[in-house]
């Protein structure tokens, strides 16, 4: 029995080149995850790691007619509009004589399993949430020759005449995962340290994939630590926790880490994190810090409060300020998931935004700047924000099997803004990783930096100000060129012609 996992090349977004919100940051381990799943139950397993720079499909057709694994075993990733060459690949591989069976999982099959089943004879299956046990069971009943509708977590095609959901119910013990494979080890090296999220935020598709709702399983320290040291130990120092919430929720959350820090602390390393504004304080940071942890994302989304409801989001905005105040306090500068635009926002809450990013020092230098005033929420499927705009009929499907919506905006107004704004952004980002561009990113703390940055806070508050003195928008009718208007000013200001 020959098995084969496989991350599949990307191919990079033109529209979405700003934006990583396709999928979960802790897809980038699921490959690792089920290879040493199969692995670890007995199957010799071959890695195929293709999600690098510069990999072809056809390079990895051919890799994978020639190894002719019984089973692959596919981390399947939305990549935005050329999703579809995916599922071209996938028919490629089957014409050209591939007779395996082929299996996908990870955030995105799992979120819309009856759909690709539907659209695509080449799917055999689709492990529905966690898979690390699903995927050997596959791959003994393949080996037997037994049936796989009993399999827990296994969606086939038979699961389209019910509404029965096929979703595996989460491991309560993740301790018990062995440790990913791993194809390279340069670099920082990500970590995950537990499973799941104990906040259900609308827009976020983790809480959908484990269980249909908040759920968190902590690894335990010493099981975190162990894994650590064997990278340790192979000569890596620096590590990415890509946890939603590393920390955990309450006193037993900030208890773990704390005992994680005292046990990872003598191993020298280097750490980032991404946690919430209500899992900090002074004892927490403390202990983080004087175990190497460096950079931070901490999710704040919005300035207001309003708007924080709206997403469900459990945290407010002066509790965000104080959290960013402290880390700041232990020398720790953080970077901050923002939405700057939601569909339901009304121009008070952008300038509400406006107001507590600048309050909060967070629009200082240009790359941060573009992106916290360009972000819009993205509305991927099986999100329960989705699902509320899809009742409200404001949905406009634009992925493949309606994997990514378009949201009408309740304020006409609100989307005036952010068409202009994010344009402005998304035009100095493109310059920025232009090398020879006088913003480009390695050297962009210069004079001419600074003025596309005080342009673009400008910008924000001049277009927010126009909206809200023209309450019946007779300004759109005298905006026709404004693309080219936005041009012109960026161009000025980068002293280009």
């Amino acid at each position: 029995m020959k098995t084969l996992v496989l991350e599949h090349p990307r191919i990079a977004s033109k529209k979405r080149f700003n934006d990583i919100a396709n999928t979960p940051l802790w897809s980038c381990l699921m490959g690792g995850y089920a290879a040493a799943a199969l692995e670890c139950n007995g199957f010799h397993t071959t890695f195929l790691d293709h999600a690098l720079p510069g990999a072809l499909f056809d390079q990895t057709k051919k890799k994978i007619l020639t190894l002719n694994p019984d089973l692959l075993c596919i981390n399947t990733v939305y990549f935005w509009e050329h999703t579809p060459v995916f599922f071209e690949f996938l028919s490629d591989l089957k014409s050209s004589g591939f007779k395996g069976h082929i299996n996908l999982f990870g955030f995105f099959p799992s979120l819309v399993y009856r759909q690709l089943l539907k659209a695509n004879d080449q799917i055999d299956s689709i492990a529905v949430g966690e898979f690390e046990h699903t995927l050997p069971e596959l791959a003994a009943s393949l080996e037997n020759g037994t049936s796989l509708e009993t399999i827990e977590g296994l969606a086939l095609k038979s699961c389209l005449i019910d509404n029965i959901s096929r979703m595996r119910s989460p491991e309560k013990h993740p301790d018990i995962f062995a440790f990913p494979q791993r194809k390279r080890l340069d670099g920082t090296v990500t970590i995950l340290g537990s499973r799941g999220c104990y906040n259900h935020c609308s827009f976020c598709p983790v809480p959908s994939f484990y269980n249909q709702g908040s759920l968190w399983q902590g690894r335990s320290p010493q099981n975190i630590a162990e894994e650590i040291k064997e990278l340790v130990m192979q000569g890596v120092t620096q590590f990415y926790f890509c946890d939603p919430n590393f920390i955990g929720p309450g006193t037993k959350g900030k208890k773990r880490i704390i005992e994680l820090m005292d046990l990872i602390k003598p191993m020298k390393i280097k750490f980032g994190m991404e946690t919430r504004p209500q899992d900090l304080d002074d004892e927490i940071l403390e202990k983080l810090v004087g175990a190497g942890f460096e950079s931070l994302l901490m999710g704040v989304e919005s300035g207001s409060t309003t708007v924080l409801k709206q997403i469900d989001k459990s945290s407010g905005p002066v509790q965000s300020s104080k959290a960013i105040e402290l880390c700041r306090k232990h020398g720790i500068e953080p970077e901050i998931g923002f939405l700057m635009f939601v569909p339901d926002s009304g121009l008070y809450d952008l300038r509400e935004n406006m107001n507590f990013l600048m309050k909060n020092k967070l629009l200082d230098h240009l790359a941060r700047t573009a992106n916290l005033l360009s972000h819009t929420q993205i509305v991927l499927a099986g999100t329960s924000g989705y699902h509320r705009f899809e009742k409200e009929n404001r949905l406009n499907t634009s992925g493949i099997f309606g994997f990514e919506a378009e949201v009408t905006f309740s304020d006409p107004a609100v989307e005036w803004v952010t068409k202009r704004l994010t344009y402005a952004c998304h035009t100095i980002l493109k310059s920025m990783s232009n090398s020879h561009s006088p913003i480009y990113w390695k050297n962009e703390d210069n004079h001419i930096s600074r003025a596309a940055n005080e342009y673009l806070v400008q910008l924000g508050y001049n277009l927010i100000d126009q909206a809200e003195k023209d309450a019946n928008n007779s300004h759109k009718k005298k905006d026709t060129h404004w693309k080219e208007e936005i041009l012109t000013d960026i161009k000025s200001i980068l002293k280009i012609k």
